[in-house]
């Protein structure tokens, strides 16, 4: 299974920019840009609560667990 990040969507449906939402927030536009892609090993309460608040949304618009298929392959 695998956490996908959301943020892309619910930036574009609140057209909101990086810049802007990261501002708000209080993270620099690499961070956001970072979480954004995915490319991030966790995020703290406070900051998905922020993005919450930006976003006035819950954190399951925000990341989604999607099921990966097993290729087959043993460890």
């Amino acid at each position: 299974m695998d956490i996908v990040v959301r943020l892309d969507v619910m930036m574009a449906l609140h057209k909101m920019k990086g810049r802007d939402l990261a501002a708000q927030i209080g993270i620099t536009e690499q961070n956001l840009s970072l979480l954004k892609s995915g490319k991030v090993k966790g995020i703290r309460f406070e900051t998905l609560a922020k993005l919450c608040e930006a976003l006035d949304c819950q954190p399951g618009d925000l990341l989604e667990a999607v099921v990966t298929e097993d290729t087959g392959t043993a460890p």
